[in-house]
């Protein structure tokens, strides 16, 4: 652990340990409720043009604390069963068919940017279908939800596109009133309106649905990101997918444990003094659990914590999807995405090579979201014989 600044000037707490995340992220002396348990929040010193101030702002069951989690959780579950993602999956297989078609038809031997022309519209479709998103909406939403993620953006600009989502999601709901559909925003407005509004207030209820429209987005694009970029600097281990020597779900596991899709979160709050080894935050200090670090941890997995191996026993000890009461519910509509993806992208390229493979990707200007900001790739690349690689990784 470790006491860092974030933008703007605010104090916070790093904690990067595997087994000390886990031990706080179970600890009912940590908070997610900025309102209840952030003195700077309460106080006012905190401005809303504060780059992360939507990350602390929003009332839903992430940042939720006791029995108000379980309240505005219980309805989120409901609504997103495994019957629902399970009922996903031929539509997201037509998806994904119809994004390599598309692929297909590009003129061949130019690069192409695997990001922007599959990686992020493969989730994207995924869950504006989910969630019932009308097209004219979902390109103003989409670039909403970017912003969130632009941690260095500027105070104007934060708080011009918390307006603008704010705006946005009351017109789809009201949308949603007006012609309900067979979708989880009409599902959840369903839920809070037959309530008359005691499970999940008006803003709680707009503040649920940006949760799980951006957590079901933007780190389902960077797990297929991660994943392909790892996959194509490690030649054997991609080998032992084709094989047979290892499965593509193995290969979503290890690029979430070797690269989070979600490097930070933000924020946690001691509700009391918490004293872990030499080390006490006190009473309403913010805290930084980095899900990016407890897949490095050493200490968790070996010396050899940094190198990308599919056949690595403990590859689904990360934290990708949070770990306790805060986990996320849309751990398997992502791992069924990411699996997916890659056997049908590798399938149907089995010469996809990086445009340029002596660059490392741009990383994304985020300390949230982990990902590359393109992926520029050759769709055929040289002809390789069929057998194993000389590379070891």
């Amino acid at each position: 652990m470790a006491r860092i600044e974030l933008p703007g000037g605010v104090m916070a707490w790093s904690v990067t340990s595997y087994d000390v995340m886990k031990e706080l992220l179970v600890d009912p002396r940590v908070s997610k409720d900025a309102y209840r348990h952030w003195p700077d929040w309460i106080d006012g010193k905190i401005s809303p043009g504060w780059p992360l101030a939507i990350w602390v702002s929003v009332q839903n069951m992430v940042t939720a604390y006791g029995t108000d989690h379980a309240r505005l959780r219980k309805p989120v579950a409901a609504a997103f069963t495994r019957r629902r993602v399970a009922a996903l999956r031929p539509r997201i297989e037509a998806l994904i068919g119809g994004l390599l078609d598309r692929l297909a038809s590009l003129p061949p031997g130019q690069p192409v940017d695997l990001r922007a022309e599959f990686a992020d519209l493969l989730p994207s479709e995924v869950v504006c279908e989910l969630f019932g998103i009308p097209e004219g909406t979902r390109a103003d939403l989409h670039a909403i939800i970017k912003g969130f993620f632009h941690t260095s953006c500027t105070p104007e600009e934060a708080e011009a596109n918390g307006r603008r989502l704010y705006v946005t999601m009351a017109e789809l709901l009201a949308a949603k009133r007006q012609s309900p559909g067979e979708d989880l925003t009409s599902a959840l407005v369903a839920a809070r309106d037959e309530d008359d509004g005691t499970v999940l207030s008006e803003k709680e209820l707009i503040d649920t649905l940006i949760l799980l429209f951006t957590a079901g987005y933007e780190t389902t694009v960077n797990l297929i990101g991660n994943a392909v970029y790892a996959l194509l600097t490690h030649p054997r281990q991609l080998f032992l997918v084709k094989s047979g020597g290892a499965t593509w779900d193995d290969a979503v596991e290890e690029s979430l444990r070797h690269e989070a899709p979600g490097a930070n979160a933000v924020l946690r709050y001691a509700v009391e003094d918490i004293a872990i080894g030499p080390v006490t935050i006190p009473k309403g200090d913010p805290i930084v659990i980095s899900f990016a670090a407890a897949g490095r941890d050493p200490h968790r997995h070996g010396p050899d914590a940094d190198r990308y191996d599919l056949t690595r026993e403990n590859r689904g000890d990360h934290m990708a999807f949070g770990f306790g009461t805060h986990h996320c519910l849309g751990r398997q509509l992502a791992l069924l995405e990411g699996s997916l993806a890659l056997e049908a992208l590798f399938g149907r390229f089995p010469d996809l090579v990086l445009a340029d493979p002596g660059r490392v990707p741009a990383p994304l200007e985020s300390f949230i979201s982990n990902g590359q900001r393109e992926l520029p790739v050759l769709l055929h690349g040289p002809v390789t014989a069929a057998s194993e690689p000389a590379s070891v990784h």
